[in-house]
């Protein structure tokens, strides 16, 4: 593989032209493509396999036209301190803001509160329903306006009024996380290389791998049913990936450069060897990303293959753009003391340290000369190779001590409880909380189907009875019976709150005990309602995760079995990042679970975490992870096959790429950080689970766990049977097949007139 890329590399500088004109005029149609595509498919909330969907699809069969998961929203009225909203002063308000309402676009009907009885014990508190037309994502801004318009006017009576419902949340509040990732991202380049242009490299293919998904995405959202909503994670993904492989290959071109190659060879060599480290990374990713489609939910594995393609682009364009637009800039790319000739040693310093190296290997003195390497990663590489113990108990007892409170991970779907109190849809919800009681928010919806009762209406009233009689359940609307009388819908009131862990024990019971209820009747029911399909989705969610994990990090030890010919290398890698994961939902509970610094991430209200959130964060922080792990231990695997000592080429892993990790660790970390600054609770959520296993990961197992693993196992870290080791394909990862083929590099960077002493030295 190394040949055939080196040969890429190489193809790509010299017909840069051409190259940097196929990825424009790609660019160019398939964002014309997307903008003369159809209108982008509705998002898929359905959950096939849980109970709540089943009966969401038979409402929508047995009750034709009223869409079980169609916009609604509730406007809440709360009378002022010791008044009533029955009053006859309120009476007209109330009237113009139901007609007002009524007239808005998209609205199908809307309740009184006062005829509809819809009013709280005391009379403090009432509420109307609002029913659309259409579904939540297809309610325009215009409806949204007018809904405001009229609860603005309302208020002018003296009443609080509040707004709550999925059609009245619009697009979250946007934050600047793109931006923030990009920009930490152009100062960490800049830091990183000490050159604009090879700062802006980088950047340029990451926002032109990005463009080139989100245009693919919009262009094939009407034929593949994919909505521009799968673009998000496609995006995230896009820009950390794509910074990364680009600085990955960059980097190793100008240490090819300061080696003393020309530019075309340098841009060969560094797409043959670090280009080869990019695709089996990004292999990894995308397995891990596409995996999510093993769960059998269809929104996931949307946002799973739309950003394992993001990842797929930024591999090609890393493999072709990136030493097109070398050759453009092949100079500029070097630091500035570098271009003006101020680091060119003296033949005299060269000859020493050719003797140097020849004789002793790599040391101290070599280290501190080792130019854009760094010296603190080979300080650090040699303190984690002379105390390995405490290094690898020390990251191991940190992680393990942080992963403790994931033993109690709650998950669920946080709805308006916790967003801002700054929004009215927190305040309606805190209001019909304090009007009706805490359960009101989350009501159960039961669906009960009589065709085979003998008596349906007899069988539905016996069902209602039984949830009447249920501990828990507080109140229970009468049954609305379809157009057949066959089929009924009835509302039961928890006397929880919709995320409390008594709700879900309520749940669970009425679904146990129905059995008798069945026999007894003739009828079948199930539970279903928001309430109940968050908890169906967050079990769902549970279920899913030890297949998906095996299913992915199967497949990429195998993956990795074949990079690094090694059996325990991988088994290692697969340890490392179990122990980050771990550390990260134990990071998001102490959080935003238990609240314990919530406030420093403005984070109002706490609860489950999201239902589909350790899917994801398993994902995408694995895919991520072994980008770490095959960019540092691939140079490490390099130096032992150019006959290394296994503990020196851990120190040689780190002189050449301990930079390059920590700089893509903190760009990647900065872009997922970014989207905490959103206003939504899930935004943050999605944010900072990311970020900090990005961190865990790349600082603590990949700095600090790998390297003193392999420095203990030694030679016995590339152990591979002799029967697996004739089975298994050569791929040539570092790059064995280029060293016997190019030139040596220290006689190419020595003056012509001193080249003779050299040789002789």
């Amino acid at each position: 593989m190394a040949t055939l890329l080196y040969r890429l590399g190489r193809g790509a500088f010299r017909r840069r032209r051409w190259v940097t004109l196929a990825w424009a005029a790609v660019l160019l149609g398939v964002v014309f493509g997307a903008m003369n595509a159809g209108e982008a498919a509705d998002d898929s909330d359905s959950m096939p396999g849980i109970e709540s969907q089943h009966a969401f699809d038979l409402i929508n069969e047995r009750f034709p036209g009223a869409e079980a998961e169609g916009a609604g929203a509730r406007i809440v009225l709360v009378a002022p301190d010791g008044r009533q909203v029955t009053a006859s002063e309120y009476r007209a308000a109330i009237d113009t803001l139901v007609a007002e309402v009524a007239d808005g676009p998209q609205v199908a009907a809307v309740s009184d509160p006062l005829d509809a009885s819809t009013v709280s014990e005391d009379g403090s508190t009432a509420y109307a329903t609002v029913t659309y037309e259409v579904t939540e994502d297809n309610v325009t801004d215009a409806g949204r306006a007018d809904l405001t318009a009229a609860v603005e006017q309302a208020r002018t009576s003296g009443l609080t009024v509040e707004a709550g419902g999925g059609a009245v949340a619009g697009e979250p509040p946007a934050g600047i996380g793109e931006f923030l990732g990009i920009g930490v991202a152009a100062v960490v380049l800049l830091i990183t290389f000490g050159s604009l242009a090879a700062a802006g490299l980088p950047l340029i293919t990451a926002v032109v791998g990005v463009a080139l998904t989100l245009a693919s995405i919009v262009a094939l959202g009407s034929a593949l049913g994919m909505s521009t909503a799968t673009g998000d994670l496609a995006m995230m993904i896009g820009i950390a990936v794509g910074v990364d492989y680009a600085l990955l290959v960059v980097s190793r071109y100008r240490e090819e450069r300061a080696k003393g190659h020309d530019a075309r060879e340098a841009a060969g060599l560094a797409v043959g060897t670090a280009g080869s480290a990019v695709v089996f990374a990004g292999l990894t990713v995308v397995i891990a990303l596409a995996g999510l489609s093993v769960i059998g939910v269809p929104s996931l594995t949307k946002m799973g293959l739309a950003a394992a393609g993001a990842v797929v682009v930024a591999v090609l364009i890393t493999l072709t753009l990136v030493p097109a637009l070398c050759g453009f800039w092949p100079d500029a790319l070097l630091a500035r003391r570098v271009r003006k000739g101020r680091s060119a040693p003296p033949a005299r310093r060269v000859r020493f340290r050719f003797r140097f190296r020849f004789r002793r290997g790599p040391g101290r003195g070599a280290a501190r000369r080792a130019g854009e390497a760094g010296a603190w990663s080979v300080r650090w590489a040699r303190f984690v190779q002379r105390r390995p113990v405490p290094v690898l108990l020390g990251s191991a007892v940190l992680l393990g001590a942080l992963a403790v409170p994931a033993l109690d991970l709650r998950l669920g779907m946080p709805g308006d409880e916790a967003k801002p109190t700054s929004t009215t849809e927190r305040r309606a919800y805190d209001a019909l909380a304090d009007g009706f009681g805490p359960g009101f928010n989350g009501p159960l919806t039961v669906v009960v189907d009589a065709r085979q009762a003998d008596d349906p209406r007899s069988a539905v009233a016996a069902v209602s009875d039984r949830l009447a009689a249920t501990a828990g359940v507080v109140s229970v609307a009468p049954p609305r019976f379809n157009a057949a009388k066959d089929t009924a819908v009835i509302q039961a009131v928890p006397a929880t709150a919709p995320t409390s862990e008594r709700t879900e024990e309520l749940v669970h019971t009425i679904r146990a005990e129905r059995h008798a209820t069945e026999s007894a009747t003739g009828a079948t029911f199930e539970v279903t309602g928001t309430t109940a399909l968050n908890i169906d989705v967050a079990r769902k969610m549970t279920d899913a995760l030890i297949p998906y994990l095996l299913v992915v990090v199967g497949l990429a030890f195998l993956l990795l079995l074949v990079v690094f010919r090694s059996v325990l290398v991988p088994l290692k890698a697969a340890l490392g990042f179990l122990l980050s994961v771990g550390a990260s939902f134990g990071a998001l509970v102490t959080i935003f679970q238990n609240g314990h610094g919530a406030g420093l991430l403005g984070v109002e209200e706490t609860g489950p975490v999201m239902s589909t959130m350790p899917l994801m964060l398993v994902g995408i922080v694995f895919g991520l992870a072994m980008d770490y792990q095959v960019f540092l231990v691939s140079r490490m695997r390099e130096a032992v096959v150019h006959g290394e000592r296994p503990a020196e080429a851990v120190v040689t892993g780190f002189r050449h790429s301990g930079r390059v990790v920590t700089a893509a660790a903190v760009i990647m970390t900065s872009v997922f950080a970014g989207f905490m600054t959103g206003g939504e609770t899930l935004l943050k959520m999605v944010g900072f689970g990311l970020a900090i296993a990005v961190l865990f990961d790349a600082f603590v197992v990949r700095m600090a766990f790998v390297p003193a693993v392999l420095v203990l196992l030694g030679e016995r870290a590339w152990w591979l049977p002799r029967r697996l080791d004739r089975l298994l394909p050569r791929v040539d990862v570092e790059g064995e097949a280029l060293g016997r083929r190019t030139p040596a590099p220290a006689l190419a960077a020595v003056p012509d007139a001193d080249r003779q002493d050299t040789v002789r030295a």
